[in-house]
């Protein structure tokens, strides 16, 4: 199954509409869609290598302009929900304890989630309902996501086939450590949050 999957995903990658498909899941990943875009990037850059970087551009502005989006959900809604069931519990002045010390380290945790498998779209909606300054939150997106995308194109345009041999071997065994990855991201939130 996991062979036909990633068969299908490789046929997808070479279609005309495929940079429409990876700006919609790379939209969607960084406010509210658990995986994230890599799954499409890496077979598209792999189908089509002399497009590589143009590949990247798109993921990068699709992803921060959905990090723009998550920030707007943390932002507008955590004032008409999120607030509200904080006063409930007796936490809103705890929140504006956690939303100091997030502002203090916000560019660093936005560059670090942006650049790592971590959740990217915590970070995001947590920058909104935090009030991180939306400047600082944008640079720091368009680093870390730029840098992150535009790496994996570079090491795929460079050292692209021996790289699709690999994958196409150890598409198991790298299956289960890109899940591993996912559910430890949400599992360090849940923790250490």
């Amino acid at each position: 199954m996991l062979r036909r999957l990633y068969d299908w995903t490789m046929g997808l990658a070479g279609r005309r509409n495929a940079l429409w498909a990876l700006a919609a899941i790379s939209f969607v990943e960084s406010s509210v869609f658990p995986i994230p875009p890599d799954i499409l990037l890496i077979p598209m850059v792999l189908a089509a290598r002399r497009r590589a970087f143009l590949i990247a551009g798109v993921c990068t502005v699709a992803s921060v302009l959905g990090g723009a989006a998550g920030y707007a959900i943390g932002h507008f809604l955590f004032e008409a929900v999120g607030r509200p069931i904080l006063d409930v519990y007796g936490q809103a002045d705890g929140f504006a304890e956690f939303a100091e010390a997030f502002n203090e380290q916000g560019w660093w945790l936005v560059f670090g989630a942006g650049l790592t498998p971590f959740p990217y779209k915590v970070i995001t909606i947590a920058s909104g309902a935090t009030g991180l300054d939306f400047a600082t939150f944008m640079i720091a997106s368009v680093v870390a996501r730029g840098g992150r995308f535009f790496i994996v194109a570079g090491l795929l345009y460079l050292f692209g086939e021996p790289i699709r041999a690999f994958i196409e071997r150890w598409l198991g065994p790298l299956f289960v450590l890109f899940v591993v990855g996912l559910v430890g991201g949400f599992v360090a939130i849940r923790y250490l949050w």
